[in-house]
């Protein structure tokens, strides 16, 4: 077995990190020894978090557009310059292969960001015939996540260039800015429900960019707080959610995302058209009653009938335990009571709207 790869920004971190554990391939830091206040930082203040391993990929050629939107649910040909969108990517029978975000620096240039690192082989099936290079950018292209309701002060304070409160969500700057004397390629997007941006450098530029956000105030936060902050907001992520090629992304309540009346062309589109008009499954949260979580996967029944899955379990510290589950849409109202499988019997637990920290998503637009 190959050793796990260390991000441009761990000979940093490991001044202060308090463990690591590893994931596809890459070592994470798993905290930097104050869970709660790393926690508080992200939903109060700033947090800073190392999500170097996430996979990016470099789309290049005249069909660059033509290639990204084969894969990708969302209207890609209708992106313009500097904009970001987030859509489900899918196979040829409508099912998600994994999902993530798609940014136009031209016409012929493009980043594509997915869970998995195995997709090479996916994305070339997908795009024969189309004038386009594929190359996987994650070792040479670190990012590093600034979240948090106070992200934007601090963003303004460290970046020299364009004017930062002009960045609307969900765009970037194509053009590099500068960080600590850095040049940082800056993004209005993030994985917390919160106001955020990501920054995208060299591996050569990690320590300066890392010094110059922590010492205008940021938190460092590690893995250890990313489960309850994603399933407060409804995000969701390959293999613990969903497996590849077995789940539409209706299931995981990817609707908005599913542009069936846009003019691009995907995989799927006719197959998916089809399930949009009576989905058999929806998203939602299950608010949990007691003190032990269920496993991931955990089966949820109603009146001993099984109804669907418990995709992820957490404990909030704000609303206690929760999870994200799929559920069959006649059994999926908010209100509807249910039991979750776990250890020594089952969990009772309510079905709640899907995002409960923030279900109109106001948070990160502000």
């Amino acid at each position: 077995m190959s050793p796990s790869r260390e991000t441009a920004f761990h000979p940093i971190t490991s001044r202060t990190a308090v463990g690591y554990e590893e994931e596809a391939g890459w070592l994470w830091v798993t905290s930097f020894g104050d869970t709660e206040a790393e926690y508080r930082a992200v939903r109060e203040g700033v947090g800073m978090w190392d999500l170097s391993p996430l996979n990016k990929w470099g789309f290049r050629g005249s069909d660059a557009l033509e290639a990204a939107q084969r894969v990708n649910t969302n209207d890609i040909l209708g992106m313009r310059d500097g904009q970001v969108r987030y859509g489900a990517f899918v196979d040829e029978d409508g099912l998600l292969v994994d999902d993530g975000t798609v940014f136009r620096h031209a016409a012929d240039h493009l980043w594509v960001c997915t869970n998995g690192n195995d997709r090479a082989d996916y994305f070339a099936d997908a795009t024969k015939g189309l004038d386009v290079s594929i190359e996987y950018l994650a070792p040479e292209l670190p990012s590093l996540q600034v979240q948090g309701p106070r992200s934007r002060d601090l963003v303004r304070s460290v970046v020299s260039g364009p004017d930062v409160d002009g960045l609307t969500y969900f765009t970037f700057f194509p053009e590099p800015v500068t960080v600590g004397g850095a040049p940082v390629w800056l993004s209005r997007t993030g994985f917390s429900g919160e106001l955020g941006y990501e920054l995208f450098l060299r591996p050569e530029h990690a320590d300066q960019v890392w010094e110059a956000v922590a010492s205008a105030g940021a938190v460092p936060y590690g893995v250890a707080i990313i489960e309850p902050i994603r399933v407060e907001v409804g995000m969701i992520v390959t293999d613990y959610d969903y497996e590849p090629h077995q789940r539409s992304p209706f299931d995981l309540g990817l609707d908005r995302v599913v542009a069936l009346d846009a003019e691009g062309e995907f995989m799927g589109k006719a197959t998916l058209r089809e399930r949009a008009a009576d989905p058999p499954n929806r998203f939602k949260t299950i608010r949990l009653e007691g003190d032990v979580l269920p496993e991931y996967g955990a089966t949820v029944t109603r009146d001993g009938e099984e109804i669907g899955v418990l995709t992820s379990p957490a404990a909030s510290p704000i609303l206690g335990p929760i999870g994200l589950a799929i559920l069959r849409t006649d059994t999926a109202a908010d209100g509807t009571r249910v039991e979750v499988a776990a250890e020594g019997g089952a969990i009772a637990g309510t079905v709640d709207v899907l995002a409960l920290y923030d279900p109109a998503k106001r948070r990160p637009r502000v």
